[in-house]
């Protein structure tokens, strides 16, 4: 396991008990990806992985859908396997373990499926390799994952804010979190295996009081948008996050209100020579 991944895995831990509280875009990709699984994939899958479950609402879904399936639900976060292990009982079996190096073998799920999950990874090529791997032939692939434009107000807002207090260089610039396009994802499905593929995306927004409000919120999820790696502390660093909270709201907020908009990338992929 990467330690880029140990890390995301620690922060989705540590806020598992509150994770479900904050994850309001992410409870509508679940139910649009939901919808979008059950147009292309329209018989029972005998086994299906979700990938990245988090608390299993996904999961959950899918055993509504499909209960007559056997269920697997996988995550780096100890923690989130054990809410969602609450949340469905018998009715699935989790995991812990990476999105980059499933442990099962070839050919194991004739439904893989994740939501919100492969925004986090180090390659994208290496999870959806390993998604093809552990599909049967002719099984179904289907993801929502966060795209480029995901948060751009506040990525925006906090590189004019370090830029004024110290340069357009600072190497701190460069260690924003980098969501993927539509263009990496089919890049990344191409030469795999995969037959027909469906790739699209569209904006959901979610609006705040204020910028602390969106950083709780960012933060109670477990996730982390701004530089990593312990990017700053101190009176200047404060600085920077108090200049940031003023440019986001002098350019966005409206009705009392700050918006965030969420790009949201979903792909539909079938191994083999089936039809979607």
């Amino acid at each position: 396991m990467s330690d880029n991944s140990k890390r995301i895995g620690k922060g989705f831990h540590r806020h598992a008990s509150e994770y479900d509280q904050h994850a309001v875009v992410q409870k509508r990709v679940v139910a649009n990806l939901d919808r979008m699984i059950g147009n292309h994939c329209t018989s029972s899958p005998a086994r299906l992985l979700d990938i990245g479950c988090g608390t299993g609402a996904l999961t959950l879904a899918m055993k509504k859908r499909y209960p007559e399936s056997k269920i697997f639900g996988l995550d780096l976060a100890y923690n989130m396997t054990l809410k969602a292990a609450s949340r469905l009982g018998s009715d699935a079996v989790f995991v812990n373990g990476d999105a980059e190096q499933l442990p099962f073998k070839n050919n194991a799920f004739d439904l893989v499926v994740s939501a919100s999950t492969f925004q986090w990874s180090n390659s994208l090529e290496n999870c959806f390799g390993e998604c093809c791997r552990v599909l049967s032939e002719d099984g179904v692939f289907c993801t929502a994952f966060f795209g480029g434009r995901t948060l751009w107000e506040l990525q925006e807002s906090y590189r004019k804010a370090l830029t004024n207090r110290y340069s357009v260089e600072d190497d701190r610039n460069s260690r924003l979190q980098r969501f993927r396009s539509k263009d990496d994802a089919r890049q990344a499905l191409e030469g795999l295996g995969f037959d027909k593929i469906i790739i699209a995306s569209e904006e959901e927004l979610e609006f705040h009081p204020d910028v602390p409000d969106l950083l709780r919120a960012i933060k109670g999820i477990g996730a982390s948008t701004t530089a990593k790696n312990n990017a700053g502390s101190g009176l200047g660093w404060r600085g920077v996050i108090n200049d940031m909270a003023n440019i986001y709201r002098s350019r966005y907020q409206s009705d009392g209100q700050i918006p965030a908009t969420y790009e949201v990338i979903y792909v539909v992929a079938r191994r083999g020579f089936g039809s979607l």
